[in-house]
């Protein structure tokens, strides 16, 4: 199961409406189940380099089926996954990646998130997430 171009436009939206409630501004994206780029907004002034970190959040959190911010959890030394942000292209390991699950709990895709502090990143994307 896939998300579909109007969900993840959906989900777009409401990050970026959390994004503008919150004051900040953010690279925003989201993937289908198979990691590939289904939607992506840069608002208005929003860092250069969030853009390829918010792509990796998703596909991270999309890879695993956790939460970007999880993973960091288990990679830091001495844990079970410790040097895992080195696989897969890049990982990042921290919070601002959410897997999107459709009303049946599959995960359909993610979205990721970029361009503030990691709390606000995945408040961010969690407004995405929840809107689909």
């Amino acid at each position: 199961m896939n998300i579909t171009l109007k969900q993840a436009q959906a989900a777009v939206a409401a990050a970026i409406k959390k994004s503008e409630e919150m004051g900040v501004k953010m690279d925003i994206a989201v993937v289908d189940s198979g990691t590939n780029l289904t939607a992506f907004a840069r608002m208005d002034g929003a860092w250069l380099g969030s853009i390829d970190i918010a792509m990796k959040k998703a596909r991270t959190a999309r890879y695993f089926n956790m939460n970007s911010g999880d993973i960091g959890g288990l990679s830091q030394p001495g844990g079970p996954l410790y040097n895992i942000e080195h696989s897969n292209g890049g990982l990042i390991s921290f919070p601002g990646g959410v897997p999107i699950k459709n009303g049946d709990g599959e995960i359909i895709g993610a979205i990721g998130v970029s361009g503030s502090s990691v709390e606000d990143d995945h408040a961010v994307a969690l407004a995405g997430a929840e809107a689909v």
